[in-house]
């Protein structure tokens, strides 16, 4: 039986949003024609794509690709003095509306969600091990109760589910602060975006482990390779997470430790459908845009026509 999953591509590899000197003058075009070239299927989004659903849907038309979905930069796991949990909630509903029908107008079924509220992830002089933690149970479950409201308020409204997309730098980084959320918050609401490299450089020295413990709760997967020493290096000598992405931790499945053969198995065998993207951050001057997605490409396609 065919395996019912898509190959898509984030524009990470070509374009950098957290550092825009990473291939900062390659024309979006230049992304989208590259990557339909290779064989994908669609495109997460990124700063140069076009802001309203229509003119979006119009751009990805040209180059027959579809939007796979869009990252969403959530800020409920801190609430500012003099507002209350509900404000704060009520500020983020209204604040994610024109995304939120952007990703709906484009046929889109999950929402990258991304939480930055006091995340060190985009600061390039801030160690990883500065980023911000939850202290006490009352602060774990008051995000929880956030995050199922709002991943209720995105499937009524917009009939997208929230993908949470556990982060180098954020509050959700580590093996058990996955396992953590994943207890407290509820799975009709809250969906898990697995990232292996994250994963990984998370702590997960066997990320199919963490995998799958979660199988149920995945609704989209982010297929990053790593490259150990590296990783190794940032935690050894207190880098940033962006430093880490300039001295190469990450590069596409099939170029570094991750066995992928076993990581899209498990995917597999749990009855995950939906999106496979790359997602690479490295410098295209020392890592080269096209070859390296399509690397990525053969990789992917390999192993699931091999499970199909």
């Amino acid at each position: 039986m065919t395996w019912n999953v898509r190959i898509g591509i984030n524009p990470i590899g070509w374009m950098n949003d957290d550092l825009p000197a990473l291939g900062g003058d390659t024309p979006l075009e230049t992304a989208l024609r590259e990557g339909a070239e290779i064989g994908y299927e669609g495109f997460e989004l990124g700063n140069k794509f076009p802001k309203e659903g229509p003119a979006l849907k119009a751009k990805l038309g040209e180059f027959g690709v579809a939007c796979v979905s869009g990252w969403y930069s959530g800020a409920l796991a801190e609430i500012p003095d003099g507002l209350s949990n509900w404000q704060v909630l009520d500020a983020e509903m209204q604040g994610c509306f024109e995304h939120m029908k952007k990703l709906q107008y484009n046929g889109c079924k999950v929402v990258v969600y991304g939480e930055v509220a006091g995340s060190v992830q985009g600061r390039m002089d801030t160690p990883l091990s500065r980023r911000p933690r939850f202290r006490t149970e009352q602060e774990w479950r008051h995000y929880a109760t956030l995050l199922n409201t709002f991943g209720e308020h995105l499937q009524k409204t917009f009939g997208l589910t929230l993908a949470y997309h556990h982060h180098m730098g954020a509050y959700v980084e580590s093996p058990e602060e996955v396992d953590r959320l994943m207890a407290l918050t509820d799975p009709r609401h809250v969906g898990l975006l697995f990232d292996t490299g994250h994963a990984f450089f998370g702590g997960a020295a066997d990320p199919v482990a963490l995998l799958r413990r979660h199988l149920a709760r995945v609704v989209h997967v982010h297929c990053k390779d790593v490259r150990p020493a590296v990783i190794e290096r940032a935690r050894n000598e207190g880098w940033s997470f962006l430093a880490s992405v300039l001295n190469g931790a990450f590069t596409v499945p099939g170029d570094g430790a991750i066995d992928f053969a076993s990581v899209l198995s498990a995917l597999r065998g749990g009855g995950y459908e939906g999106w496979l993207v790359v997602e690479a951050e490295q410098d295209p001057a020392v890592a080269p845009s096209y070859a390296y997605a399509k690397k990525g490409y053969e990789t992917l396609r390999g192993l699931v026509e091999g499970l199909s």
